[in-house]
């Protein structure tokens, strides 16, 4: 972790967690990613149009701040083999809609609404991503 800065990352985590919280207090809803994209892909009469803005905020959002600080940028990996990475997406997808949610549902709003249910999903969300690192560095050689 070269390039942690705690002073982003408190004011980072503080506003996700402001975020899902007025979410759920004023709409009713669960930030989880892939339950917000999922109910926009199958879309149901009178639910659409928070989800799409949600997804636009967090695109945007993302592209602000990559506007401002252009410094804060990590060098993206370009030499992955296209099928690797597809693997790789269709799996996330997959354990999402195994594990009844993503990372962002689980981790932060089940944790912060101390569901046992999400603290045992983040658990084994960190345990398969150490051991993936792990495989992936040590045993197949990635870097």
């Amino acid at each position: 972790m070269e390039n942690f800065t705690p002073v982003s990352a408190l004011i980072g985590g503080t506003l996700i967690g402001l975020s899902a919280a007025l979410l759920l207090w004023f709409n009713g809803r669960i930030a989880g990613i892939s339950g917000i994209l999922n109910g926009l892909l199958f879309r149901q009469p009178g639910d659409t149009s928070w989800r799409l803005l949600f997804l636009v905020g967090l695109i945007s959002g993302g592209g602000i701040y990559v506007s401002l600080f252009p410094d804060d940028l990590i060098d993206a990996r370009t030499n992955l083999p296209v099928a690797m990475v597809a693997l790789g997406g269709f799996l996330v997808g997959f354990g999402t809609r195994m594990g009844g949610g993503c990372t962002s549902g689980h981790g932060v709003c089940g944790l912060g609404r101390l569901s046992i249910r999400g603290f045992v999903a983040t658990v084994a969300f960190l345990i398969a991503g150490m051991v993936t690192v792990y495989l992936a560095r040590h045993i197949l050689g990635i870097q």
